[in-house]
C-alpha cells in the first residue's frame, strides 16, 4: 500500500502504518549497529514500522588489499547511498569514520549518536595473555589495516612490526587466533564492545599511545537532504557533544585533505563549555610528526532557539544536526580549520604528501 513516495503496510487488526526502511551492511558489526538505532526509532516513533535492508559493499567483498591502497572511504558506502537515492532505503546506519568529510550531492547525516569509547584496543593472540605492547617480544608482528594506528605504533613502540590484516571484525579475530601470524592486532574498542567481546581488550590505547581516527566510535544516520520529515525524526539522536567534537575532527580532516591513505589522527574531549582537539600528522613509519591542540568555547545558555532552516547549504562537513546549536557547531567548525591550518603552516602538507606518495608505492 504506497501514497506518494512513502510506503505504508497494514497490520493483521488493519491499522494502518508508515514504513521506515532502514539500510545497512551485512556484517554482524553493522547490523548490531543498526539494530541499536531502530530500537532507539521504535520507542520514540512506536507507531511507525522500521524495515532493516542488508545489503554487501565493495569494501566487503575485497578481502586481500589494504583499505589505504583500494581508494577512499566510499568502498563501505556507496551501495547503500545507491540504494537512498533510488528510494529503496529512507536512511542508512554507518560507522561515522566510514563517511567522507564531503558527501555526495543529496545526502546529509542527520544524526550522530552519543560516541561508544573511540579509542583503539590491543586484542593479544591468547599465547600472549596477560601482556601488553610494551611486554612483547622483539619482532613480534601486530596486525592492523590502518597507516594511522601503524605510523604512531611504530615510533611509541619501534621493538614490533606491522603487517596489514583485512576483514570483518569476525575475520580478523579469527585470523589472530587460528594462526600464528600475529602477536596481536590493533581493533576500535567500540566495535569489540557493541560485539560483546569487551572480554578480548588487553589493552586500551591512550592518546600518549595512538590517537584515534576522525568519527571513530560515533555512529551516523544519513538522509535524504530532501526529507525534512525523516530529518526531523532522527534529529533526536543527535547528542550534542558527539556532534560538535565530530564537526571539528571532520573539518581538521578536510582542511588537511587527508583521507584513509595517509595517517591523520585526532583526540577531543568537551568539558566546561569547552572543545579541546587535538590533531596529528605521520609519516608512514613514524618518524615524522605533527600533533597541536586547540580550543574553543561554547556558550552554555545558548539553545536553539528555532529549527534550522534546512537546506544543504548548511550543512557543516556533511551534518545536518537539527538541535544542536548553531553557533556551537560553526565554533567547532572554525576550531577544526584553524588546528588545520596550524599543522600546514609548520610542514604537514609535506609529511602527508610524503606518506601519499610512498603508500602509492607500496
Amino acid at each position: 500500500m504506497a501514497d506518494g513516495p512513502y510506503k505504508y503496510a497494514r497490520d493483521s487488526d488493519g491499522r494502518v502504518s508508515r514504513v521506515i526502511r532502514v539500510g545497512t551492511r551485512k556484517s554482524q558489526l553493522a547490523r548490531i549497529q543498526t539494530d541499536s538505532v531502530v530500537e532507539k526509532l521504535k520507542e520514540l516513533y512506536p507507531d511507525v514500522l522500521f524495515e532493516i535492508v542488508a545489503m554487501s559493499t565493495t569494501g566487503d567483498k575485497i578481502l586481500d588489499t589494504a583499505l589505504s591502497k583500494i581508494g577512499e572511504k566510499s568502498l563501505f558506502t556507496k551501495e547503500l547511498e545507491n540504494a537512498l537515492e533510488k528510494n529503496e532505503v529512507d536512511l542508512v546506519v554507518h560507522s561515522l569514520k566510514d563517511l567522507p568529510t564531503v558527501l555526495p550531492g543529496g545526502f546529509t547525516i542527520g544524526a550522530v549518536l552519543k560516541r561508544e569509547n573511540p579509542h583503539d584496543a590491543v586484542v593479544l593472540h591468547p599465547k600472549n595473555k596477560g601482556k601488553r605492547l610494551d611486554s612483547l617480544s622483539n619482532k613480534s608482528v601486530i596486525g592492523t589495516s590502518s597507516l594511522r594506528r601503524a605510523a604512531q605504533l611504530k615510533k611509541r613502540f619501534p621493538h614490533l612490526e606491522f603487517k596489514d590484516i583485512r576483514g570483518n571484525l569476525n575475520t580478523r579475530l579469527k585470523k589472530l587466533d587460528e594462526n600464528n601470524d600475529f602477536s596481536a592486532i590493533i581493533l576500535a574498542a567500540a566495535g569489540l564492545k557493541r560485539m560483546g567481546w569487551e572480554n578480548r581488550i588487553s589493552q586500551i590505547l591512550g592518546p600518549e599511545d595512538c590517537m584515534y581516527a576522525v568519527g571513530q566510535g560515533a555512529l551516523a544516520v544519513e538522509v535524504r537532504a530532501r526529507d525534512l520529515d525523516i530529518l526531523e525524526m532522527v534529529s533526536v539522536l543527535n547528542d550534542s557533544d558527539t556532534a560538535l567534537s565530530c564537526i571539528a575532527e571532520r573539518a581538521f580532516l578536510k582542511h588537511l585533505e587527508g583521507g584513509c591513505s595517509v595517517p591523520v589522527a585526532v583526540h577531543s574531549e568537551v568539558k566546561n563549555s569547552q572543545l579541546y582537539l587535538t590533531g596529528a600528522v605521520y609519516s608512514l613509519d613514524g618518524s615524522d610528526s605533527l600533533k597541536e591542540t586547540m580550543q574553543t568555547s561554547f556558550n552554555p545558555d545558548t539553545q536553539a532557539e528555532e529549527q534550522e532552516k534546512v537546506d544543504e547549504k548548511v550543512q557543516r562537513l556533511g551534518i545536518t544536526a537539527l538541535k544542536v546549536p548553531e553557533a556551537a557547531q560553526d565554533a567547532a567548525m572554525k576550531l577544526g580549520v584553524d588546528l588545520g591550518n596550524l599543522l600546514l603552516s609548520k610542514g604537514a602538507k609535506e609529511i602527508l604528501t610524503v606518506a601519499r606518495q610512498l603508500n602509492d608505492a607500496r
